[in-house]
């Protein structure tokens, strides 16, 4: 029997669990509308989701011509502004202008990073925190940490920059049709009873825009959990999965998104759309077997000590999983592993950790067959890379120059499951280059993981010879697929690969 546990939770990432009696209330006005209160929404059991991000700005591939377009068929559109104004219609197009300011808006902080991952940035946001200093994750372009200028300076001050913007400018949304011409003010909510396209794009019913950290605007769409999760499944392991391993993948995305629903708390949003997060599609059709497995699994979570995990999954771990530690800069889990995945007589044949090339080399040559998800497409895997290549990826990233010679490489550290946690690059004439852990596929995307060997063929060029898709770390969805072939149901799998975990169910309070 599966229990019950309700929850607050707070934007730091944690989870308060209490016996709270559901509150129903009648229908939101207009004004509370306009209040994007994440933790609200979660306790509703909606997400609110970055659609589309940096709208009206240089990078803005979404509207068309500094114009978003807003339609329904047969009902009506309804749209209230911060500022007041209320409009009705079945169309409503938003355009972006450039509004001079009187007084330029001059800002003033510490950047840090870029770093190759949420999990990196938030760890040296925490670090900065203990510190004393107000530190947030930002995602311009890349995952950030930024904490306002001030004369209490950090000590190191190789690890960050100042920067200073001056804006002359602000991007504002502005209503237009043939009747009107106003100024709108975010948050901007736009609703209706029946699924709205934007910009011809069928996406849903409810959806803000809101002025983010940099400037621009982001479309913002205000979703239940399970009909978020209908975008996730087919996109994240396939609609065609065995229904055990959807089951599986429905219990931890879900999860997944509860734990990390503050990533994107700076710019009043919980999650994005892209495989920063969880990758996320609107479903033009409904998927039948995609939605009867997220329906039998209605609000069911994994616990570890009766709150969230934080449950990684990826593609293929090639027949080994990794500790969290090993693919970012952040503290192990209990329930994060390195183990053998495959069957028990399978774990037999290895001693883990792999330090060295020689006994990953045999890891990698063993018979496929007894592992879990060896029918993945990259189980295995070679990649020959020429040093011209490996110092464009370089130079790409500003770590070394348009003309720099690679001389060699050096796997300097690996973790428990022997995956790659330091490489050193040799370059002539400068100074030796290392990258650690999720900087390596970072600047290396050729790689699909850190489980690898590398050889030197010749001087200009190299063999990476490994196996998996991802991080390795959690779930191997390839794994799941062939567990559940093989008669595995979703509670097994789930305890598979998060041991010590428990499944619950979460009660959310309703509207």
């Amino acid at each position: 029997m599966l229990s019950r546990f309700k929850f607050f939770y707070i934007l730091s990432g944690f989870f308060l669990l209490s016996a709270i009696n559901p509150i129903f209330v009648s229908n939101t006005n207009a004004e509370e509308s306009l209040k994007l209160d994440l933790n609200s929404e979660l306790k509703k059991g909606s997400f609110l989701i970055g659609l589309k991000q940096y709208l009206g700005g240089t990078n803005d591939s979404f509207s068309q011509n500094n114009n978003i377009t807003f339609k329904v068929n047969k009902g009506f559109l309804n749209l209230h502004s911060f500022n007041g104004i209320k409009h009705k219609s079945k169309k409503i197009n938003i355009i972006w202008k450039d509004i001079p300011l009187k007084t330029p808006d001059t800002l003033e902080r510490l950047v840090f990073g870029p770093f190759a991952s949420y999990e990196s940035a938030q760890k040296q946001a925490n670090n900065l925190t203990t510190k004393g200093f107000e530190a947030s994750v930002a995602y311009p372009k890349n995952w950030e940490v930024w904490i306002p200028f001030a004369n209490n300076l950090p000590k190191d001050q190789s690890t960050y920059k100042l920067s200073k913007i001056t804006n002359k400018s602000q991007i504002t949304p502005f209503l237009k049709n043939e009747y009107t011409f106003q100024k709108l003010e975010g948050p901007i909510y736009i609703s209706s009873k029946e699924d709205i396209t934007i910009n011809n794009i069928n996406f849903g019913k409810r959806f803000y825009l809101a002025k983010d950290s940099y400037g621009t605007w982001t479309l913002i769409q205000q979703i239940k959990f399970d009909d978020y999760l209908q975008g996730v499944l087919p996109y994240e392991i396939g609609p065609n999965s065995p229904f055990e391993a959807l089951k599986a993948q429905a219990v931890i995305a879900r999860t997944w998104a509860i734990y990390n629903a503050g990533r994107f708390s700076m710019d009043k949003y919980h999650l994005c759309i892209t495989t920063q997060c969880q990758v996320y599609k609107p479903t033009k059709i409904e998927n039948k077997k995609v939605k009867k497995a997220i329906k039998e699994t209605a609000n069911l979570i994994i616990t570890y000590k009766n709150e969230p995990i934080n449950s990684f999954y990826h593609g293929s771990n090639g027949g080994l999983s990794a500790t969290a530690s090993e693919s970012w800069r952040i503290e192990d889990f209990y329930y994060l592993k390195t183990k053998i995945d495959g069957s028990k007589l399978l774990k037999k044949s290895f001693n883990i950790p792999f330090q060295k090339d020689s006994d990953l080399n045999k890891f990698l040559d063993f018979e496929k067959k007894d592992f879990y998800g060896s029918n993945h497409s990259l189980f295995r895997w070679n990649k020959k890379v020429s040093s011209l290549k490996i110092a464009d990826y370089l130079s790409k990233k500003k770590l070394i120059n348009k003309n720099g010679i690679i001389l060699d490489l050096n796997v300097i550290e690996r973790g428990s499951s022997g995956r790659v946690t330091k490489l050193e690059i040799k370059v002539q004439n400068s100074d030796n280059i290392v990258l650690v852990k999720d900087e390596i596929r970072r600047i290396f995307n050729f790689l699909p993981s850190n489980l690898f060997t590398i050889d030197k063929l010749n001087d200009n060029l190299w063999i990476f010879r490994g196996g998996g898709f991802g991080h390795g770390v959690g779930l191997s969805q390839g794994g799941a697929i062939e567990m559940a072939e093989l008669g595995f149901n979703y509670q097994k799998i789930l305890n598979h690969y998060y041991p010590g975990t428990k499944i619950k169910k979460i009660e959310i309070l309703s509207r």
